[in-house]
């Protein structure tokens, strides 16, 4: 709760989490409307048990604000139990869902990762990870996903590296994924590295982490990650949201010079600029 709580900015109509207990063979999941530090109280954490766990914090692109269309998404299939959290935009997610309705699939929210969950259960592959790369050969667009069975956790970003994904280190030696490297400065994780685009990472307790790359890479970032969405101290992609904005800013000044005697930010996001544009 606190990685999902230093990246608040990312969503604020909802969060969620879900742990996965290997005692129990269980995955507890606790999601809600609002801000983190409402729906996580002391009570949330006498549910979610276990040593591996997935959040999200929502920022709607597509659904609605319904509780229903909060994240992780949990489903039971064939092999077991599932819950995923997903940032990004399918372009194909129309056809995929039409395709999916028509073979008898029954949607319950309108976020894409429902389909991403659809996909996976009706693959005809006998492994979890089998059934992920089916999934994502059938995917297109920007998506950086978490998959959690009771006993490992697939991390995925996608071939363009659209939206940031990275790796730390927790000080008891376990690890943490997050969209930016703020999450990592609140919890005391070491930044070790970005996920790479196309990359598939899969964690497992005890064992260090499998790097398989699945996707050739052809790096595309969203600027908008380093214009808005993200936090002026995170580091995305080797570079320091930061200092991207104080030389966008400059770079303004130089192309389009203003005989001005103050420059105002806004929104607060826009600080940086301003000060190069200054």
């Amino acid at each position: 709760s606190a990685a999902l709580f230093a990246m608040q900015h990312r969503g604020h109509e909802a969060c969620g989490i879900s742990s996965s207990d290997d005692d129990t063979k269980k995955i507890f999941t606790i999601k809600g409307r609002g801000y983190v530090r409402d729906v996580f109280g002391k009570k949330a954490f006498s549910v979610l048990k276990g040593n591996m766990a997935i959040g999200h914090n929502r920022y709607s692109t597509a659904g609605s604000e319904s509780v229903f269309d909060a994240q992780p998404i949990n489903a039971k299939y064939k092999l077991g139990e599932i819950s995923i959290v997903h940032n990004g935009n399918l372009i194909n997610e129309y056809e995929v869902r039409n395709q999916l309705i028509d073979n008898g699939a029954i949607f319950q929210t309108g976020m894409d990762t429902e389909t991403i969950v659809h996909l996976i259960a009706k693959s005809q592959k006998s492994k979890l990870k089998a059934r992920i790369k089916d999934m994502l050969s059938k995917i297109e667009g920007a998506y950086c996903l978490a998959i959690q069975s009771r006993k490992k956790m697939f991390v995925i970003r996608d071939r363009f590296g659209i939206r940031p994904l990275s790796i730390g280190k927790l000080k008891n030696g376990g690890w943490i994924v997050a969209s930016e490297t703020c999450a990592f400065d609140l919890v005391g994780a070491e930044f070790i590295r970005d996920v790479r685009p196309g990359e598939m990472l899969t964690f497992e307790e005890g064992k260090e982490p499998k790097s398989e790359q699945i996707f050739e890479p052809n790096y595309h970032p969203c600027a908008f990650e380093y214009i808005y969405m993200a936090r002026p101290d995170s580091i995305i992609d080797g570079k320091t949201v930061y200092n991207m904005r104080l030389e966008m800013g400059k770079q303004l000044a130089k192309e389009t010079p203003a005989n001005v005697d103050l420059v105002l930010p806004v929104p607060d996001s826009g600080v940086a600029a301003a000060r190069g544009f200054a």
